[in-house]
């Protein structure tokens, strides 16, 4: 049986029937001062999309959009500021940001060194 979801004591079905100034109130307080300051006209408009369809996917650019206990269930499309990363939303990441689960930056591979890289490779003919 997995483990219940409890975030600071209270079920995540607690906290969807709490409203959004009832929730400000669980929640770190930078977090909160962003909801006490008021949502942006870009994550007015976004919430208001996953008020209207929950079911549907969203694709968005608001990276800095609090992760609400209504928004749990809900795909979106994070861009990265490359490519868009595909996100469903669980009880775990409420609270957070939707920019802390899609990173922008990848971790760079390395291969052999090229022409040029130290002075003994510039003795060695490119074809």
């Amino acid at each position: 049986m997995p483990k219940e979801f409890i975030y600071r004591g209270k079920k995540i079905e607690d906290l969807k029937a709490m409203t959004i100034d009832e929730f400000a109130r669980e929640i770190t307080s930078r977090e909160r001062r962003t909801i006490r300051r008021g949502f942006s006209e870009q994550e007015k408009k976004l919430l208001e999309s996953v008020r209207k369809s929950p079911e549907k996917f969203h694709k968005t650019h608001v990276r800095n959009m609090i992760v609400l206990p209504e928004m749990v269930g809900v795909r979106f499309g994070v861009f990265t500021g490359k490519e868009w990363f595909q996100l469903t939303v669980t009880p775990h990441m409420v609270g957070f940001r939707l920019g802390d689960f899609s990173i922008p930056v990848k971790r760079v591979k390395h291969s052999a060194p090229g022409i040029g890289a130290s002075r003994g490779s510039k003795h060695i003919a490119v074809k």
